[in-house]
């Protein structure tokens, strides 16, 4: 079969894999030989601190998805590795190797469009060509409007839309292995491992030790386990002690897993938790077309420009409750769990991230975008859409967002979802002698339960730092100045 390009370049950014891979596949179909290349772009590595969960998992993913491309392609093949600024480093490599034609995948967030625009310009100087594919989503940018031509606004009209408009097309795989025989081996110089983390310039974390997948089978065998139990789904998927959500999501944020692979695996279940299920892939791409159409959020400003003029806690009070946050020293169990969970694992149950964003916002009256920075700093699955699209519905400012007057009670969430303590007990085991009844609010427990359980209230666990009735009329009057506009 005839190419259009003797030579051509794949470029890996968060989709590292080599299977079902839009740009792979175009690439293979278009070029006589194909490399392939993974920059360690130092233009984001640089501001993380030494230990990086994400860093770490990227590393192991990358190692992973040499070994794949040596399998495929045979001798010599594998994975060019750079540890450089992406802008500048991927051009060189390109004319260094001689491509007609660089190839890679979408990358919607603001700071990688700016970046794809520099590589652009850059190639087409040396007169290369620079191709880019969906493959993150499966309806992207301007793909789902309404009946005007609009982007949505509201998830339920986006989900039906959404939902009528994917078929089995949508879905299918991008071949890559009838392919592979046009994998390039790489030329003398490149053939060599994928750094490891000392030579990056970090340290190990506790990676291992939290048991995440990450090698070529991670993805795979989290969705062959979470596929027996995706039927109950709806049933499970709110309470944090149990096993009910896919625990995908890492891996879908880096590319290990297709997101075709993810919806096929959702329609073949017929089942009302499978529905549940596919309905939460669909939020996470109305939170990518959000950033495409709208890309203000991603610059920090609330999707309804009204909030903006909420008057948030500031000062050395505001600072303090913000650390008793991040620390999980606020005094309510379920939110000071959550965020030992985030603090030790870089996983947050989504029930639980709803719980700590609203008692960020609305019980400590902090600004969502300081919860969202650390959230960004924390989380392995952390992604821009996503994450902002999370804050701003829990801060009442974004987009089809819960009503302002609607406040998570931190006690009543616990006592709720987690009735029996379990998931708080992993975390704070020094309140496993209270009573279950007061678990969740160890402030109402007895002298003499205090006493047995060996807690000292304010020393073994801290006292709450806010009032929950007086802090919800506080945000009832800050929320004043919009409350108008929606009612």
């Amino acid at each position: 079969m005839d190419t259009p390009y003797a030579r051509a370049l794949l470029w890996y950014r968060r989709d590292l894999r080599a299977n079902d891979h839009a740009a792979l596949s175009q690439a293979l179909r278009s070029a006589a030989a194909v490399h392939c290349a993974f920059v360690f772009d130092r233009a984001i590595l640089d501001e993380l601190p030494r230990q990086d969960r994400r860093l770490e998992f990227i590393r192991e993913s990358a190692a992973a998805l040499d070994a794949d491309l040596r399998s495929l392609g045979g001798p010599g093949c594998g994975l060019i590795t750079l540890h450089a600024s992406a802008a500048e480093a991927l051009p060189a490599l390109a004319r260094r190797l001689g491509v007609q034609a660089v190839f890679a995948n979408h990358d919607d967030e603001p700071a990688a469009l700016a970046r794809d625009q520099l590589v652009r310009e850059r190639l087409a100087a040396d007169g290369i060509a620079f191709h880019t594919s969906k493959d993150t989503v499966v309806f992207e940018r301007g793909e789902v409007l309404t009946q005007a031509g609009a982007p949505y606004s509201v998830f339920t009209p986006y989900s039906r839309a959404w939902l009528a408009k994917v078929d089995e097309a949508d879905l299918r795989p991008h071949p890559v292995r009838e392919f592979a025989a046009r994998l390039a081996p790489r030329p003398e110089g490149f053939a060599t491992d994928v750094p490891a983390l000392a030579q990056l310039g970090f340290e190990p974390t506790n990676l291992r030790s939290l048991k995440l997948p990450t090698g070529s089978a991670g993805a795979a065998e989290l969705l062959r386990s979470f596929a027996q139990r995706m039927d109950r789904y709806e049933e499970l998927r709110d309470l944090p002690s149990v096993k009910g959500p896919s625990y995908l999501g890492v891996h879908l944020r880096f590319g290990r897993v297709s997101i075709r692979e993810l919806v096929r695996a959702a329609r073949a279940h017929d089942s009302p938790g499978a529905a549940t299920w596919l309905k939460e892939l669909v939020w996470r791409e109305f939170y990518f077309q959000v950033l495409a159409n709208f890309p203000q959020v991603g610059r920090g400003e609330s999707f309804r420009p009204a909030y903006d003029r909420i008057a948030w806690e500031q000062g050395p009070q505001a600072q303090a409750h913000f650390a008793a946050w991040c620390e999980g020293r606020t005094g309510y169990p379920l939110v000071d769990a959550a965020m030992a969970q985030i603090n030790q694992t870089g996983y947050m149950h989504n029930r639980l991230r709803m719980v700590t964003a609203s008692f960020l916002c609305k019980d400590l009256g902090l600004d969502w975008r300081w919860g969202e920075r650390y959230f960004a700093e924390k989380l392995n699955d952390y992604e821009l859409a996503s994450n902002n699209g999370g804050w701003q519905w829990a801060s009442s400012s974004g987009c089809d967002a819960q009503p302002y007057f609607r406040i998570f009670h931190p006690v009543t969430q616990g006592e709720r979802f987690d009735p029996d303590g379990k998931f708080v007990l992993r975390y704070l085991p020094q309140l496993a002698g209270l009573p279950e009844k007061v678990l969740h609010a160890p402030w109402k427990a007895r002298p003499v339960d205090l006493a047995a359980a060996g807690i000292t209230l304010g020393k073994d666990y801290p006292l709450p730092i806010v009032d929950h009735a007086q802090a919800r009329e506080q945000t009832l009057r800050r929320y004043s100045v919009v409350k108008e506009r929606d009612s």
